[in-house]
């Protein structure tokens, strides 16, 4: 049997993550995505262009993010202690400016002008909007209309920022089909534009690009929990859907063996159902294959078509996954599992009452994990979450499933 690369190699100078990655792109966007590789491998080296960015997250993301214990909710569970890595108090509310800023860092270094990016959630296009208004960079993004109305707060702020919104009313007028058009406007515009992807997929260099961007999350926890608590936590989880926040925090710890690493997909109305967002859960309909640029596990029809996809998180609503969680996933260093949309409602709640923190309903997903998980450990174990973002653009969706009034 051959010997698995080693977690710290990867990807290869292909983009490959064993089996996974690559590049799977029209050729009129080979040149911008070679551009993008040699300017992003030099700037990773440039102690100037790290010192500006690290400047930056101090200075106007504010970092480091910190790492709050949930007392509350540990009592409640019994068992682990729980500790909340808090992205939800980045500035534009998530983890996503940790990655935006540097983009736009890159595209100032290319020399281009204008930006386009895709959003669900909108919290990847609100961070694409202030980076952009930050730097001064033309800004157009990409938003299916279901996601539209179901973030309409979201959808403001980009425009208060000076962003353009362009609902996209194809396919299931969700994440994906927002995703293609932001590929059609760069295959037409890619001289002057660069696409800023927002979650660690698609064509080579994006899976290593978005992860080293997002893997600060990582680092600051690892070195806060060593700090506050004297030991590495005995399990890191987060929410899944392209996997940005997830692989962020998983990265500090990869070679730490003896630290759990569980990543949780969308579970939507069950597994039984279809109707759902969780890649590694139901092998009926994912398989491998290739979508958006790279090749990982992609929900899909028995003749390849993809498959619409459902959560009642907007952010987690695609029919793929990250290539890096796809090769963590086969090789069994990381685990992943699933929320459906009952359980992320009654998780999101819990912490609201029981801590004073309203997340995301992405983030909520591994809440529900941690809900589940910590009364079987020992009360000596504790568990990291990762909280990749604040609630208040999800209040709507809430209040109208819970069938709640304002």
């Amino acid at each position: 049997m051959t010997k698995p690369p080693s977690l710290s190699s990867l990807p290869d100078t292909r983009g490959y993550f064993g089996a996974f990655g690559g590049r799977f792109v029209p050729e009129t966007v080979i040149p911008a995505l070679e551009e993008l590789t040699d300017t992003y491998l030099v700037a990773r080296d440039d102690a100037e262009f790290q010192a500006e960015l690290d400047h930056l997250h101090r200075t106007y993301t504010g970092r480091p993010t910190p790492l709050t214990y949930a007392r509350r909710l540990t009592e409640h569970l019994g068992g682990a202690q729980i500790y909340l890595k808090r992205e939800d108090l980045a500035h534009s509310g998530a983890h996503k400016i940790n990655n935006a800023i540097g983009q736009a860092l890159l595209t100032r270094r290319m020399n281009k002008k204008r930006i386009i990016a895709e959003t669900g959630a909108g919290q990847h296009g609100v961070a694409t909007a202030t980076a952009c208004a930050l730097l001064g960079l033309e800004c157009i993004v990409y938003m299916g209309r279901v996601d539209m109305e179901r973030q309409k707060p979201n959808v403001f702020r980009m425009r208060l920022l000076g962003a353009e919104v362009r609902a996209v009313d194809s396919g299931s007028r969700t994440l994906k089909d927002a995703i293609n058009e932001a590929i059609r406007d760069w295959v037409t515009n890619v001289e002057t534009t660069h696409y800023l992807l927002g979650s660690a997929l698609g064509p080579h260099p994006y899976p290593l690009m978005v992860r080293d961007f997002q893997s600060v999350i990582g680092r600051e926890a690892r070195a806060q929990f060593l700090e506050r608590v004297g030991q590495l936590p005995d399990v890191v989880m987060a929410c899944v859907g392209g996997g940005s926040n997830s692989i962020g925090i998983f990265h500090a710890f990869r070679d730490d063996q003896d630290v759990r690493l569980i990543g949780v997909e969308a579970g939507g109305r069950g597994i039984d159902s279809h109707e759902h967002a969780a890649r590694f859960a139901d092998q009926m309909i994912a398989r491998v294959g290739t979508l958006h640029g790279t090749k990982s596990y992609v929900m899909q029809t028995e003749d390849g078509q993809i498959m619409e996809t459902h959560s009642i998180s907007a952010g987690l609503d695609y029919p793929s996954i990250g290539p890096e969680h796809a090769y963590l996933r086969d090789i069994g260093r990381a685990e992943y599992t699933h929320a459906t949309d009952e359980e992320t409602l009654e998780a999101f709640q819990s912490l609201c009452k029981l801590e004073g923190i309203i997340p995301a309903l992405e983030s909520a997903h591994a809440v529900v994990e941690a809900i589940k998980l910590a009364p079987t450990l020992s009360a000596d174990q504790t568990i990291l979450i990762n909280l990749s973002g604040r609630g208040d653009k999800d209040l709507d969706t809430v209040l109208q499933a819970l069938d709640m009034e304002p």
